[in-house]
């Protein structure tokens, strides 16, 4: 049985991988081969919560809004939308004759459908919460009252009515995440949970799932039933699973790929040279940190230590000599180029190296440590060159400058999204955040007391309050200064260490168009196109 079964897996990855434009004339003639760092956890787009998982979903789903290629909100499903005088009512107008991939007729009620199923506490969606503003949202997701409740109505097959209990500047951006995307009651009530897997999922988007190999590629088909097919010119997308970043750039390198996910740090200079303008470097709306477990010792009520191992990381050399791709170092939780806002920086950022080692030992000592006691602590992080080689630098920084003895324990992308969110074993984790649209609220609403993604497991009641206070302002200026104060008020309880801010990395072929840079690093695969043969 075992050889049967190995023999089984070996014919089906012969079979994708010619399908995968390996042999383009046994696939669709015109397949983008992309990369992508790691297996997405799941292609429910309500259980799902990592990049990857949403770079593939919003392939295969879409919203009632989506983005351009260089990232202006643009209709998507709803062809229009119109908000009432006191912001309080948002109505989408979705086009004439959506389908979904099987033919079935698409209408408002599955995007209500869907929208219910994300905030239904028997779901667990990571995002529950990216509707939090909607009428009984709160009261839905904390099981108080069914989820009938939502606010959110379909008054007729085309048209979808969101009411909020307060403004929400943001809403529309929103409405692109793949959490609010529309789901296809009859492939939920026939499959359940398993509904999102290879012959089951039902999509609305450009392309649907034809097979997924965990571990080597996704592959995507043409949804021939798709609103704008006319305007898609990609026939097949396959997503090639690539851990390591090194790998990525051979396969680049040996014409297997058009689009990479990153580019190793340090091959950088290299690709620059080599490569010129198929290099995309681009301010990215993205964070880089370390997580505290805040939910116990060592680090639960001592913030002197968390202040200590923060200010011990050079995060200059790390963002010069380890990631070296024009990353920035951070000393915020919120980037900078968010609109409408000035991220506070931490209270050690204008101090010297050697000023800020001074007091990081001092601290280390008041929360009770020293070489004859020294901090002995587990740092976890996912497979990955580029976090291998930080985790080997702030080890070394931390036993340089305090004498801390770290163990790095490398787990894979899936087992460390688990332990963060059990907060059982872990210490201290490497994790990121990419803002999910373009406001402040999108990274500093992760650490609110209960929140989903909070994976720290912050508290703070001040912190809360402002944030609270921030939702219930309408005017933009006052609610800027209500949330700059809240991450002063957050960064001086040091529940996490920003490392730096991203940008976004990419090598494409010059056989592509249509690729654009922006701050949220989207890039649709029904956007791109390749460009004629002369």
């Amino acid at each position: 049985m075992k050889m049967l079964r190995t023999l089984w897996l070996t014919l089906i990855l012969a079979v994708v991988a010619a399908c995968g434009g390996a042999d383009e004339a046994a696939g669709p003639p015109n397949t983008l081969e992309r990369g992508i760092s790691s297996d997405p956890e799941t292609l429910d787009q309500h259980r799902s919560r990592s990049i990857q998982a949403a770079d593939v979903i919003r392939d295969l789903g879409e919203g009632l809004v989506g983005y351009s290629a260089t990232g202006e909100l643009i209709p998507a499903a709803a062809q229009s939308w119109e908000v009432s005088e006191d912001g309080l009512k948002y109505t989408f107008h979705l086009r004439d004759g959506l389908r979904w991939s099987n033919g079935d007729a698409l209408t408002a009620s599955h995007f209500v459908a869907g929208m219910r199923r994300l905030v239904d506490p028997s779901t667990a969606a990571f995002y529950a919460e990216m509707l939090g503003d909607l009428e009984n949202a709160a009261g839905i997701t904390s099981g108080e009252i069914p989820v009938s409740m939502l606010g959110v109505a379909a008054p007729d097959e085309r048209t979808v009515v969101l009411r909020l209990v307060q403004q929400t500047p943001y809403l529309v951006s929103l409405m692109t995440h793949p959490s609010t995307f529309p789901i296809h009651p009859g492939s939920i009530a026939e499959h359940g949970d398993s509904f999102a897997r290879p012959g089951k999922l039902v999509s609305n988007g450009a392309y649907r799932l034809e097979a997924w190999v965990p571990g080597s590629v996704i592959s995507l088909r043409r949804n021939e039933y798709y609103w704008n097919n006319a305007g898609t010119a990609i026939d097949a997308v396959n997503y090639h699973v690539i851990v390591q970043d090194s790998a990525e750039l051979n396969r680049y390198r040996a014409g297997e790929l058009h689009t990479t996910s990153t580019v190793p740090p340090d091959s950088f200079a290299q690709v620059r040279e080599e490569y010129g303008e198929q290099l995309h470097v681009a301010p990215y709306l993205g964070v880089y940190y370390y997580g505290y477990n805040l939910t116990r010792p060592p680090f639960k009520d001592n913030a002197p230590l968390r202040q200590a191992l923060s200010m011990a990381v050079d995060r200059e050399q790390l963002a010069l000599r380890v990631t070296g791709r024009g990353e920035a170092p951070a000393y915020s939780w919120v980037p900078g180029g968010v609109n409408n806002y000035e991220p506070p920086l931490s209270s050690f950022a204008a101090l010297s190296k050697e000023e800020r080692e001074q007091v990081a030992r001092r601290l280390y000592k008041e929360a009770g440590y020293s070489a004859e006691n020294p901090l002995k602590i587990e740092v976890r992080y996912n497979t990955n060159d580029t976090n291998k080689k930080i985790a080997v630098a702030i080890q070394s920084m931390w036993r340089e400058v305090l004498g801390v003895e770290a163990t790095l324990i490398n787990e894979e992308f899936q087992v460390l999204l688990a332990n963060m969110r059990d907060a059982e074993i872990t210490q201290v984790f490497r994790s990121s955040w990419m803002g999910d649209y373009n406001d402040a609220h999108t990274f500093l609403s992760v650490l609110q007391s209960g929140s989903a993604t909070n994976m720290p497991r912050y508290e703070n009641e001040e912190f809360d309050a402002l944030m609270a206070l921030a939702a219930d302002q309408v005017d933009p200026e006052q609610r800027k200064l209500y949330l700059e104060e809240a991450e002063r008020v957050m960064l001086a309880d040091y529940p996490l260490i920003p490392i730096y801010f991203f940008v976004s990395k990419h090598l494409v072929s010059p056989q592509i168009e249509g690729w654009g840079d922006n701050v949220l690093d989207y890039h649709y695969s029904q956007q791109l196109s390749f460009k004629a043969v002369q």
